[in-house]
């Protein structure tokens, strides 16, 4: 079988062999593309609807199915700005409702006749994913037969089948997620370039053809340069930060033209490509523009798509022209590409001074997609995003050994002039994508699944070279003794490389099989876990736009179409409200609670929702809220300044709800925010870091704290005076404006904080720098086994600071609060000693029971007031504009007030019902107190809300041994948990 990737014209009078010869690819490639599709759906079940409810794996996949939903009630257009999300301003959607998104409801709308059901619709949009990764089989073949021939095309896409990495994962069904349209859409481009190349290297069009309008000559390149730029626009259209192969094709057709004039080749070919697939990318990618005016969004479909086309075009012709200067000059060809350079440097400077933000985003993407350089800043908090740690580990995983074939495959195209061989211009630019890939590779986790395609490519090269260098190039179709002319160490050489390429992503050596990791695929189990408190937000808060009644709720239609904001900030009309929660869960607010998040995985506003969850104090917490409903940013204020800023504003929408789970409260000193917890990443966006949070105010680096101290010095930290820590943990008791309205149903999370201590001085362990190494709140499930067992490792101790536990997700609503009045009826003279406390007890729709207190001072006149955030009626509901509370009151309020007297206290006493209606609209209730007995109010007595300790790390635990039974929990978006991720991430991407 030949590898040779010239063919002669066909004959015909084939023999059935030399027919084989000829076809035998086709079959193979559909039996590799069908195992793909089978690897990817074998756990279609898990994913299946139930009762309208889809069940989908990572954040970005709930928003991908709201832009498909969407795009099918409005076809053709896709979703251009959703006020869903992001309030109080809305967002535009950038990636999503791209084409990924149009092809899933074109195939649907075949399937569906037009009319495709939301079952349909789902089921196509399940399998569609694993469709497109079958696909990619198809441009990596031709890829690998233009490098290495047939066999070496085979080789390609078995190896893509074959690997178990980050393309697999993503493309699994269920993970509805752009990322495999991205490789089979960077496939397609890659190739297509590729032929083009090939074609102008063949037919050479020059300057003076294009003068001539010689049509004849041009047609052919002009056609396959046009394909090109066409191929370049699709991949854009499904994800708008492929722009980034605008820069790789940049670099590459810098290189080859300054190549091709040193080596007295004419530039005006490749030049050629360039101007006119550019040119067309650049046409394209302006008809596609979403984001009006000039914009530096990467992640949107702006001007900066078409701009930096248009400049790439633009260059190419510049560097043909100069060549041509060049050749007017007495000065020697090899010193053409360092004038590039320097033009280069000056034209960069130029960008910097005359644009600066253009500058700034060039460099922020170069520095976060393209080059393992500088800070990741809050990029570097989401899972999917930060660098491989280990980043030989990191490759290997994905795709085994095959990595370092295909490095071998690159210097192996390299070395090509030097073994008398020609270097063609398609060659070039595989060498020069393939580097970028790798490196980008190195800067992002999640860009592994790019790797997959050069891989798979290159090692064509390299499988072809070693047939090439074993003489294995055998035409059995001519004579089957040719076989028999094989020789023993051919044969050795042969199994050789296949057990190099193929051994480490098979049984027995891979640890986890294309197959396997098929198999495991499953929904998020953070989806599964919110869909109890989302169904509930959907059914028992007003529509928006009819909070209190307002109205209007007929503004806001989930299929609407919403134009762009000239601004891009949508003014919501009175009766609209936001949801507070981390960013990573805003997709699933907004398709299964259908309520409006203010952050979400794009990563929009992630660090005000930081500098609310961060707030220190209820009243540092509602002046966060109040601002963000003013369009300011809290995170760039003081308190102070806030209340300074905020006056005079009066808002139509406020944020209402706030919702907080289990993995935002939790964190870690030792692996932070990598292992099942978010408040490492919640601390990265605004500052100060975790250890700020975990360290006593007054603790000194240098101090030495006892084992049998750590309890009571660490007993409350700044981490407890968190609004999100107060919401979660402590319901909110004492609180003026937040109400539990809530709780999910599942089961109550158990949580630890625990010291790490150092067995030779049974004192707390501190890290280089002096910060305590403290674990606060770190859920009790194998992460935390496994945080343990490595602390074990690292030769430290663990010491128990406190237990307890939660429900996973908690909402709370703001309200106004009733504010209780009375009075004892006369003066009180040490008003100091004074107090005056409300309680009510309280049932959770889990048949949870707590005691809300409220307390405060009695003035000198004898009058109190406190506010309180719990009615003692249901009076108001949904149909009224207000919430359905799901936590009830048991009774009435017990208000009780003791003053000193010169007999010692005086005590009071009263009960009072308290209306919903004036909690939630901050109205007065007036207490009728009787003078009773002192000994009849006990004031030390505390409500024990804390509910019963749970023993969570004990025994054998503390060993470390259990730290790897069982599976890893699925990686979730934030580093606090993807994917992105994360996310996914994020993601959102991006």
């Amino acid at each position: 079988m030949s590898t040779e990737t010239d063919h002669v014209e066909e004959r015909t009078d084939l023999s059935l062999l030399e027919r084989w010869d000829q076809w035998y690819h086709i079959p193979i490639i559909g039996v590799v593309m069908i195992f793909m599709f089978l690897t990817r759906v074998q756990a279609y079940d898990r994913f299946a609807m139930e009762d309208g409810n889809p069940a989908l794996a990572a954040v970005d996949s709930w928003y991908h199915w709201r832009a498909i939903d969407w795009t099918a009630e409005n076809y053709p257009r896709t979703m251009p700005f959703d006020i869903w999300t992001g309030f109080p301003d809305g967002s535009y959607v950038g990636q999503f409702g791209t084409l990924f998104d149009q092809l899933i409801v074109t195939a649907a709308m075949i399937v569906g006749l037009g009319d495709p059901s939301t079952e349909t619709l789902y089921t196509v949009a399940l399998l569609a994913v694993p469709v497109m990764a079958a696909l990619v089989a198809i441009p990596v073949f031709f890829a690998g037969r233009r490098l290495g021939g047939t066999i070496g095309g085979i080789v390609s896409v078995v190896l893509l089948a074959l690997a178990p990495g980050e393309f697999l994962g993503r493309s699994t069904a269920g993970m509805l997620q752009h990322h495999v349209a991205e490789v089979l859409f960077m496939a397609i481009a890659v190739l297509a370039m590729m032929v083009a190349l090939r074609v102008v290297e063949q037919d050479r069009p020059i300057y003076e053809l294009v003068v001539d309008a010689d049509w004849n000559a041009l047609r052919r390149p002009a056609l396959y340069s046009i394909l090109a730029g066409i191929a370049l626009t699709l991949y854009i259209w499904v994800w708008p930060p492929g722009i980034a192969l605008i820069g790789i094709f940049a670099i590459y057709f810098t290189v080859q033209l300054c190549l091709d004039y040193v080596r007295n080749v004419s530039p005006d070919h490749v030049a050629f490509v360039g101007a006119i697939s550019m040119g067309v990318t650049a046409i394209g990618t302006a008809l596609l523009i979403e984001v009006p005016g000039i914009s530096t969004s990467v992640t949107g479909l702006s001007t900066l798509q078409p701009i930096s086309a248009a400049l790439v075009a633009i260059g190419c012709v510049f560097m043909a022209w100069f060549a041509r200067q060049w050749n007017g000059i007495d000065l020697e060809r090899q010193y053409y590409p360092a004038a590039i350079a320097g033009l280069l440097v000056v034209a960069f400077g130029a960008l910097a001074v005359v644009l600066p933000d253009l500058f700034d985003t060039f460099v922020g993407n170069v520095q976060s997609r393209m080059l393992p350089i500088g800070d990741q800043g809050t990029a570097a908090t989401v899972a999917e995003a930060q660098r491989p740690p280990d980043y030989i580990g990191h490759v290997t995983d994905q795709v085994g050994t095959a990595f370092f074939t295909m490095l071998a495959g690159l210097a192996l195209l390299v070395a090509r002039p030097f073994r008398g061989r020609q270097l063609r211009a398609e060659h070039t630019l595989v060498i020069v994508w393939s580097l970028i890939i790798v490196s980008m590779t190195a800067t992002q986790i999640r860009f592994a699944y790019y790797l997959v395609l050069p891989v798979a490519i290159v090692n064509a090269v390299f499988v072809a070279e070693a047939i090439r260098w074993l003489d294995l190039d055998i035409d059995y179709t001519r004579s089957l003794n040719s076989l028999r002319q094989v020789e023993g160490y051919q044969v050795i050489a042969v199994i050789m490389v296949v057990m190099l390429l193929f051994a480490p992503l098979l049984p027995p050596i891979a640890a986890a099989t294309a197959w396997d990791r098929g198999a495991a695929a499953q929904p998020s189990g953070e989806a599964d876990t919110w869909e109890n408190s989302n169904h509930w937000l959907a059914e028992n808060t007003p529509e928006p736009g009819n909070w209190a009644g307002a109205g209007y709720d007929d503004e806001f239609d989930y299929y609407g179409t919403y134009e762009y904001p000239e601004d891009g900030e949508y003014d919501y009309p009175p009766g609209s409200y936001g949801v507070m929660t981390w960013w990573d869960y805003g997709h699933l607010i907004t398709v299964q609670g259908e309520r409006i998040p203010h952050s979400n995985p794009f990563q929009q506003n992630a660090r005000s929702s930081a500098a609310y969850l961060t707030s220190q104090s209820e009243a540092e917490a509602e002046l966060a809220l109040d601002a963000i409903a003013a369009g300011i940013s809290p995170q760039d204020y003081s308190p102070d300044e806030l209340e300074t800023q905020l006056e005079g504003e009066d808002p139509d929408a406020e944020i209402r709800y706030v919702m907080v789970e289990d993995q935002m409260v939790a964190g870690s000193a030792l692996t932070p925010g990598i292992r099942g917890g978010k408040f490492n990443a919640i601390t990265q966006w605004t500052g100060p870091d975790y250890q700020y949070y975990t360290t006593p105010e007054d603790f000194s680096p240098t101090e030495q704290v006892e084992r049998d101290e750590i309890a009571d010095r660490f007993g409350h930290l700044p981490y407890d005076d968190t609004i999100q820590s107060q919401l979660y943990f402590d319901d909110a008791i004492g609180s003026e404006n937040y109400r539990l309205v809530h709780e999910n149903e599942r089961e109550a999370t158990p949580f630890v904080t625990y010291a790490a201590i150092d067995p030779e001085t049974d004192q707390l362990a501190v890290t280089e720098d002096g910060q305590p190494l403290i674990a606060v709140n770190r859920m009790a499930d194998q992460w935390a086994q496994m945080d343990v067992a490595q602390l074990q490792q690292f030769g430290f101790d663990v010491e128990i600071i406190d237990q307890r536990q939660a429900p996973p997700v908690k909402t709370y609503e703001r309200v106004e609060g009733a504010t209780l009045t009375g009075s004892v009826g006369e003066n009180v003279e040490d008003p100091e000693n004074a107090t005056v406390s409300a309680t009510v007890d309280l049932e959770t729709n889990t048949d949870r029971q707590f005691t809300y207190v409220q307390e405060g001072e009695v003035n000198e006149d004898g009058t109190f007031e406190l506010t309180v955030a719990h009615a003692t009626n249901d009076e108001l509901g949904v149909e009224d504009g207000y919430t359905d509370s799901a936590v009830e009151a048991l009774d009435e309020y017990e208000i009780s007030v003791t003053v000193p007297s010169d007999d010692g206290f005086d005590a009071y006493l009263a009960e009072t019902e308290v209306p919903e209606r004036a909690v939630v609209e901050g109205e007065t209730v007036d207490v009728d107190l009787e003078e009773v007995d002192f000994e009849d109010v006990d004031p030390e007595e505390e409500a024990d809300d804390e509910g019963e300790d749970v023993d969570l790390i004990e025994g054998d635990d503390l060993e470390g041994e259990s730290a790897a039974d069982g599976d890893a929990p699925e990686a979730e978006a934030d580093i606090g948990g993807e994917e992105d991720g994360a996310d996914d991430a994020a993601d959102g991407e991006e």
